[in-house]
């Protein structure tokens, strides 16, 4: 279960991907999520690697022992939210009942023309985002984010939503930062999910339901030097078509100078994980980091 998620197979045949993509978009919602119980129950009884982690993972967030109906709903917490990942991107989002908490800070930056970092995490869904796009008006928006462990995934949704491509930085890529701070510049939002650690990144050791975990700095040290504001930003799967999608203020602006960065940074990222930890309890199925979160790095 190592800690190398970059480095773990992409699981699924494209062609039934794409099958189930056609079946979801032009026959319902309704028809795809009959697939979701016997594709969820075979990667519960074949990814072994997974299901241990999941395994180590609810037992912390669940406070007792999980057994395999635990499991089950886990595996199934995330096909419901991949599937419904196919309406955020295809713009059907009046399927689906949002509860938006805490959006009114965001909103403000906004208006007053105030580039923002949104911090998400492999927690609930991102996409659920896009169906908010209405209340941001014609604000920039890009994702700083790894793109090369999913790349039948990716297919699938390039297709979808052309557009969406270019609303993407790949991390690592030579001109990301100059990308992203030329999104910050014109007022408009980043978003990051913070909460993987890719080979090379520096860590910080944070508590997470009383163990350390390494998590990369490199989000949080983006948003001092943008001097950013930083909003958490989760959207919880909460059964069936609803979802809620919870914003809050982390930082006005990270306040880190050079020679005290990385204990400044870590001040932020430890509030970042504690929060995580709280809406973990809320929603304990929707944590989607299918490896040993607590191996040291």
């Amino acid at each position: 279960m190592s800690r190398n998620w970059l480095g773990q197979q992409e699981r699924g045949s494209l062609l039934l991907m794409r099958l189930i993509t056609w079946i979801t978009l032009n026959i319902g919602r309704p028809a795809g999520r009959l697939l979701l119980a016997p594709i969820s129950l075979y990667f519960l009884l074949f990814s072994g690697k997974a299901r241990r982690a999941s395994r180590l993972y609810l037992r912390r967030a669940l406070q007792r022992e999980p057994g395999w109906p635990d499991l089950y709903r886990h595996y199934f917490c995330f096909s419901a939210t991949i599937l419904d990942r196919l309406f955020f991107l295809s713009g059907r989002h009046a399927a689906f009942d949002i509860k938006v908490h805490g959006v009114e800070q965001l909103n403000e930056y906004l208006r007053r023309g105030q580039g923002c970092v949104l911090l998400g995490a492999h927690l609930g869904s991102f996409e659920v985002l896009r169906a908010l796009a209405v209340q941001f008006g014609k604000v920039p928006f890009a994702m700083l984010m790894h793109t090369d462990n999913a790349h039948k995934m990716n297919a699938i949704i390039n297709g979808l939503n052309p557009e969406m491509a270019n609303s993407i930085i790949a991390m690592g890529s030579p001109d990301g930062l100059l990308r992203a701070k030329e999104v910050i510049d014109a007022g408009g939002i980043i978003g990051m999910l913070s909460d993987r650690v890719r080979p090379g990144d520096k860590t910080l050791p944070c508590q997470f339901f009383g163990a350390d975990a390494a998590l990369p700095d490199g989000p949080l040290t983006f948003a001092s030097i943008m001097h950013a504001p930083v909003l958490l930003c989760l959207g919880l799967y909460r059964g069936k078509q609803r979802y809620d999608v919870h914003f809050e203020l982390l930082a006005e602006a990270i306040d880190a100078p050079r020679a005290r960065r990385r204990e400044a940074i870590h001040g932020y990222l430890q509030q970042y994980v504690s929060r995580l930890e709280h809406y973990c309890r809320i929603a304990p199925y929707n944590w989607f980091n299918f490896y040993d979160y607590w191996q040291p790095a």
